[in-house]
């Protein structure tokens, strides 16, 4: 008496490739777990932070690392210095121009939307609609999706729309120290 006479075979690409796209799922949910996440994604909402000077981001880059917050990209632009950290903090070094422009906040709410100006343009109305003063501000960084809620419901701050990172045009570069690169750059 056979019960198990026929046997199945499975491809050879099955048997080599579910394992290993098992491993991989598995170390990217792990690095997402722990704040390592190597890519773009996922992109959440953030908070950002504006340094003094460019002295100021270097330290700041710094403090951050010394307490276990890995910087994951710079996505610098024409008027703005800007490190992304692991844990959805950006601290930045923005030109004076672009300062002015926003009412010279010391930190920011950031979110990621599909439509920066009619995110920037709805929170604003909200806002009035409720008795803050509130202006929505387009093109204060051109060239980038980015859209600006100057409003007195916060102190010194302002809401930033954005979107999604690998919508905003080219990907941003891995992290490099910028502390080294003006150390290299200095005479001695």
């Amino acid at each position: 008496m056979r019960i198990f006479k026929a046997y199945s075979r499975v491809p050879t690409i099955l048997v080599v490739a579910v394992p290993i796209v098992t491993l991989l799922v598995m170390l990217w949910a792990m690095a997402v777990a722990t704040d390592r996440n190597p890519l773009p994604f996922p992109d959440r909402d953030y908070h950002v932070f504006t340094a003094k000077s460019e002295a100021g981001l270097i330290v700041l880059e710094e403090i951050m690392q010394l307490h276990g917050h890995d910087p994951r990209f710079r996505a610098d632009s024409k008027g703005v210095l800007r490190t992304i950290f692991s844990n959805g903090t950006i601290i930045n070094h923005a030109q004076p121009q672009m300062l002015t422009t926003l009412g010279d906040p010391s930190a920011a709410l950031g979110f990621v939307v599909q439509d920066p100006d009619a995110s920037a343009r709805d929170v604003a109305a909200l806002l009035r609609s409720r008795g803050f003063q509130a202006d929505a501000i387009y093109g204060a960084e051109p060239g980038l999706p980015i859209s600006f809620v100057k409003t007195d419901a916060l102190s010194g701050s302002v809401l930033v729309f954005r979107k999604h990172l690998l919508q905003m045009g080219t990907p941003p570069d891995k992290w490099t120290s910028r502390a080294l690169a003006n150390k290299a750059s200095q005479p001695e």
